[in-house]
């Protein structure tokens, strides 16, 4: 199985982490999970940046409920504002195929939601890839996270790895090193990363995300 690697993009309009982020997946294969804009937020550069990022890697849905820095809902219809957000971004013409809720939310309607918009999801975590048997009767691909930085550098790599970081991470030095050092140690694996789906065994929603 392929080795994945994800950033939860959630300052896609900050400069400097910007900077860093494209820096780093110009050396290594990333799937860009990017927040969409918030009320108030630059569209147009949010814009820039997201087909920047489509144009070296594969590109992610990463929604935060109630604002940019608070990631799970408080309130209101999550799997609406899960959609809202997808058809506001395939009509400027990007087509992310990979999802993530912030603050690893999930529920079932926001799963029903993620599978019928097409997204493989990634919010499950610690599995090995799976499709997850939903309310209605159809599969979710899911593709689970299942290492931090510190992971990825401390813990064994087992047969499937999906490591994940945050944007924010490569503004500080040490955990920037520590990132670094563990792309390089899947890299000496010669495992490819990439985001296909991949086949798994079947699992119930709850033994997927209320573990």
């Amino acid at each position: 199985m392929p080795a994945i690697v994800s950033c939860h993009l959630e300052r896609p309009l900050d400069h400097e982490t910007w900077r860093r982020f494209r820096r780093l997946q110009d050396r290594f294969e990333i799937a860009a999970l990017i927040r969409p804009p918030h009320y108030g937020e630059d569209r147009a550069l949010w814009l820039d940046h997201a087909r920047e990022a489509a144009a070296h890697g594969p590109l992610g849905h990463h929604t935060h409920w109630t604002s940019p820095a608070h990631a799970r809902p408080t309130g209101g219809d999550p799997a609406a504002r899960v959609r809202e957000e997808a058809e506001w971004m395939r009509g400027q013409g990007l087509a992310p195929t990979l999802f993530c809720g912030g603050g690893w939310y999930m529920d079932e309607e926001v799963a029903e939601t993620v599978a019928a918009l097409g997204y493989t999801d990634c919010t499950a975590r610690g599995l090995e890839p799976c499709r997850v048997r939903l309310p209605s009767g159809g599969l979710l691909p899911e593709l689970p996270t299942t290492h931090s930085i510190g992971a990825l550098v401390r813990r064994r790599l087992g047969p499937y790895v999906h490591a994940y970081f945050h944007d924010y991470d490569l503004l500080d030095a040490k955990r920037r090193f520590a990132l670094v050092a563990g792309l390089a140690r899947l890299h000496r694996r010669e495992r490819a990363s990439g985001s296909e789906p991949l086949a798994g065994p079947e699992r119930s929603f709850s033994e997927a995300f209320e573990r």
